[in-house]
């Protein structure tokens, strides 16, 4: 059963979604890569504001090609996520719910996300054309001068997903192929 989430994300409904559970996301979410996760870092330490809200919201990595005329976005597929994971662990404490993305998450972005009740969600590479259907409307709203890797504001509509890891360090890395094997 696909279930339907309203974002931001709350500790109840996040608290309740397990590894494997497949989901369509619904609201606003941010997005940024490496180059915008270390400049967000790099405002935290100086003690300065988020250009976005932090408690409760999802970051999808994603740097979007541009959008082809009449289009508000352009292809939209996730990047591999490792390249956020020195950066993760201070945005989760800072109350981050969710990040989409694809690949597998450090041990200390583990921790992170079960210590702030945060999930992992895997968004499908090869779908970039088609999720960037769910998209309803995108803005640019902080470092603009990185192109698509900026920050933008995302509204999305059935944006599909799966959990990879859920806020108790739950991994479909190692229940998905253990449950492969058994029914092989």
């Amino acid at each position: 059963m696909i279930q339907s989430i309203t974002l931001p994300m709350t500790p109840e409904v996040r608290l309740n979604l397990k590894a494997g559970d497949l989901v369509k996301l619904s609201g606003v979410l941010y997005t940024a890569r490496d180059a915008a996760h270390k400049r967000l870092i790099e405002l935290l330490k100086k003690g300065m504001e988020l250009p976005m809200p932090i408690r409760d919201q999802v970051i999808y990595y994603v740097g979007p090609s541009p959008a082809p005329a009449g289009r508000i976005i352009g292809s939209a597929g996730p990047t591999s996520s490792y390249r956020m994971d020195s950066y993760a662990p201070a945005l989760l404490d800072l109350g981050l719910s969710g990040m989409i993305g694809k690949g597998l998450r450090s041990p200390e972005v583990v921790e992170a996300m079960k210590r702030n009740g945060a999930v992992y969600f895997g968004a499908v590479g090869g779908a970039a054309a088609l999720i960037a259907q769910t998209i309803t409307q995108a803005q640019v709203i902080a470092f603009e001068d990185l192109g698509t890797e900026a920050v933008r504001r995302l509204t999305v509509r059935d944006f599909p997903a799966v959990v990879l890891i859920d806020s108790r360090g739950n991994s479909l890395y190692e229940t998905g192929p253990a449950q492969y094997g058994a029914h092989a």
